[in-house]
Formats: C-alpha cells, structure tokens, sequence
C-alpha cells in the first residue's frame, strides 16, 4: 500500500535554527516544554521539603543557603532552557532530545539534593550529585546554543559568547564538586562562578539579543509560577495532615485550610494581573532583567510552601523538632514578604514611574505581617497566626483591582507614545 505522507523525509526531521518570528502570532507553551515543566515540579517537591527539614529541626541559616542553592540551579537552568526555546524552537529529534537531556539533568539535580543539604548542616558542601545533574543541563544548553550559531549568522556571536562563557562556568563546577575547599577559597570561586553563569546571559544580551518572543515568555514564566504556588498548596495539604492526624478536624485544621489556599490564589492574583507579555513586547531591552528576577521570586513562592511545611512539624512535635510557634509563623511570613516585594519590583522594572498607592499597599501589607508575627509572639493558636498573614495577598489584590490597573495602563500607554515617537 503507498505511503499517504506526501514528506517522505522525517516528521520530526532536522531543521534550520535561523530564529523564530518574535511577532509571531497565536505563540503559545508546546506540550513538550510542559512535559519538561514536570520535572521542575519534582525539583521544587524535593528541594521544599528539604528546607522544611532544615528549619524544623534547628538548621534554618544552613537551610536558607542550601535552598538558594538548590533554587539557582533548578531555575537558571530552566530559563536558559526557556529563553532558547522561545527564539529557536525547531521540534526537530535533535531539539527533542536536547530537552530530553535537560529533563534527565533536573531530575539528577533532584536526587543530589539530600546530600546538599545534610552537608551544608555541617558547614561543608557536597554537591556532586547535584553539580552532575546541572552540569548535564548546560552541556545541553551548550550544544543547542552552537547549533543555533551554525545556522542563524545574526546572532553568532551572541550565541557562541554563551557556549565559551557557559563551557568556562561548567568546568568551575566540576573542580568545586570533586574538590574540598576551605571557605576562604570556596567563597570567592562560588561568587566568580555565579558572575560566570548570570554574566554569560547579561554581557550576550546586551550586545544583540535573541529573537525570544515576549508574550511567550510571559506565558512560559507564568507557568513556572504556577508550579512554584503548586508548592503552597503542597505544603499547606501536608500542614493540615498533621493537624487531622494528631487533633481530629479541628478549626485550626479549618484555618490553615483556607488561609493556604487563599495565600496561593491572592499571590496568584497579584502576579497574573501584570501585563508582562505587552510591557515585554515594548521594552525587549529589560527581558533579560525581568528573567534574573524571577530567581528570586519562584524561590520565594516555594519557600511559603516549604513554611507552611515546617507548620506540620511544629504540629506533630517531632523528635528531635526545635521549632516553635514563633519561628513557625516566621518561616511563612518572611518568604510572603519577599514574594510581595519582589512582585512590586518585577512590576517596578518593566512598568518603571512612581504610584504613591504602591507605596501604601506595600507599607500596610508590612503591618499586617507584623500582625501576624506579633500574633505568635503572646501565643496566638497557629490557625489565627495563619489567618491574619492569609490577608497579605489580598491587600495587593484590592488595590489593583480598584486603582492599581489604572496606573499600569497609564504607565503602559506612556511607554507606548514614547516608543512611537523615538
């Protein structure tokens, strides 16, 4: 019988990587990127529930520099992954295969996390599994960047400053992971390592750009935010699990309950009623700016899910457990604080001019965490505690929704005119 494909050749045959429309309509996350998505999800789980440990169990400074840690290397390699794919996307085997290869370095990144994290309880740092996991990751990211130069000769040498600098960075790792520096040498190296990795996207970015689509980004962004609130909800699943376990169903169960999931949708709110993908299709010059923030934001969002964690061994009074009511609260609170001011600031960046309502909303959103801090400070039942910081999100929320938009839409509007008229 003949063959009804009228392309012989592969489906998924090589294609050129001359670089995408970054006008192209209708662009939209691939089914393959949310596949590669999950693993991120698995990392985020790990990664949280580590942090938790950490906290519960009278490491929280050690547990604080793991999850920085862990969040660089899971995020980083996710948004060179993410920014690549927005300009080259070709779903050709070979592209295919790259994301396969990511898909494996994050999950082996996963499973090196446990040892990062005892390690760091002692003050030392073991990290090979992990540096095996990321280092497969951008060996990947290599390859795919210098294929792209080979057929799109606008950006070459943009894309082969990121292999040489990224190539550089890598061989770094591997001499960190199979040596033991005192801290005096480590600290300098990691911080020239870190230059490394974030230098290769700002110095390439700024000389000629890749042709990343912005409300593509926007979107994929979006999406890993998601994931990082999946985290809330996790953590706050877990909190209520112990508190049914060791109480019955109980109104601090009840609390918790609503305060979590309200925390998650008010975050989720604040964040999906910025109007990133247009202020990125105005301002491409501060995607690069825009992407950097983002570490610390997703690490942020899970690290509310990860106190939320650390509220079920405050419950469960495990052996061995130091915490207590205070610095339970504190390890919701602090990460909540970060999340709402990282959120003003991301707007900050692409919506720049001075709102005297942000200004408010900030400062009452301040009190009100103070609240719930002092709330514990005389005691308070860990529900009510949960409760008042539950409202954090929301003063976000009513201020957009009343006056905040107007502002970004002039903001928007202004920044319009000036670039038609430049």
């Amino acid at each position: 019988m003949p063959s009804t494909n009228p392309h012989p050749q592969l489906l998924h045959g090589l294609r050129r990587m001359t670089g995408r429309d970054v006008h192209e309509p209708e662009r939209a996350a691939t089914p393959l990127e949310l596949l590669y998505d999950l693993t991120v999800v698995v990392a985020f789980s790990v990664s949280g529930g580590l942090f938790a440990h950490a906290i519960a169990f009278g490491h929280p400074v050690q547990g604080v520099v793991a999850f920085a840690f862990s969040c660089f290397a899971i995020v980083w390699a996710w948004i060179s992954y993410t920014w690549f794919a927005s300009a080259y996307d070709t779903d050709d085997w070979l592209m295919r295969l790259g994301t396969l290869v990511q898909m494996v370095g994050i999950v082996v990144i996963a499973l090196g996390l446990p040892q990062l994290f005892h390690s760091f309880e002692a003050w030392e740092l073991h990290n090979q599994i992990m540096v095996a996991g990321y280092v497969t990751m951008r060996l990947s990211m290599a390859t795919l960047w210098w294929r792209a130069s080979k057929d799109d000769p606008t950006h070459r040498v943009t894309l082969r400053r990121y292999v040489w600098i990224t190539l550089l960075a890598q061989g770094g790792w591997v001499v960190v992971a199979l040596t033991h520096l005192p801290w005096l040498v480590l600290l300098p190296v990691l911080v020239a390592l870190y230059a490394l990795e974030l230098g290769a996207a700002w110095s390439s970015e700024r000389g000629r750009p890749l042709p990343w689509h912005p409300h593509h980004i926007a979107e994929r962004f979006g999406l890993l935010a998601i994931i990082s609130l999946g985290e809330i909800v996790l953590g706050t699943t877990v909190a209520v699990q112990a508190l049914v376990d060791h109480q019955g169903w109980s109104w601090d169960a009840v609390l918790v309950i609503a305060a979590g999931i309200s925390i998650a949708f008010g975050l989720w709110w604040v964040y999906f009623g910025l109007p990133l993908g247009e202020a990125l299709a105005l301002q491409p010059e501060r995607g690069m700016r825009f992407g950097l923030c983002h570490l610390a934001l997703y690490g942020s969002i899970a690290a509310v899910g990860a106190g939320l964690h650390v509220a079920a061994y405050f419950v469960e009074r495990a052996n061995g457990t130091t915490i207590g009511l205070l610095g339970t609260v504190l390890s919701i609170a602090i990460p909540l604080a970060l999340c709402i001011g990282l959120a003003y600031w991301v707007t900050h960046l692409l919506l720049p001019g001075r709102d005297g309502l942000h200004t408010l909303l900030l400062v009452v959103s301040g009190v009100v965490i103070a609240v719930g801090v002092g709330l514990a400070l005389v005691g308070a039942p860990l529900g009510v505690c949960v409760i008042v910081l539950m409202v954090v999100p929301w003063i976000s929320v009513v201020g957009y929704e009343t006056r905040g938009h107007g502002h970004l839409q002039r903001v928007l509007d202004r920044i319009r005119e000036e670039r038609a008229t430049a």
